[in-house]
């Protein structure tokens, strides 16, 4: 995804489902590897643990889902 001039990008960046068992999704958050997110939960986890509270993981401005939105977590 290339990004405006000016325009921050998302602070949580939420991978496409990858391979596993069970399947998993890669979070950035800031631009860092945070962890493997394994449902919605995980990602709300890590951005507490990240002094993010309150994300609204359907706020585009926050969260950038990758392949897929946060309720796809198969193959």
């Amino acid at each position: 995804m290339t990004e405006s001039p000016g325009v921050a990008p998302p602070p949580i960046v939420v991978s496409q489902v990858m391979p596993g068992d069970p399947p998993f999704r890669i979070v950035q958050i800031g631009g860092q590897q945070v962890g493997k997110a394994f449902s919605p939960v995980d990602v709300i986890e890590f951005a507490r643990r990240a002094g993010l509270d309150d994300v609204d993981l359907d706020d585009p401005s926050v969260v950038r889902w990758v392949g897929g939105d946060k309720l796809k977590w198969t193959l």
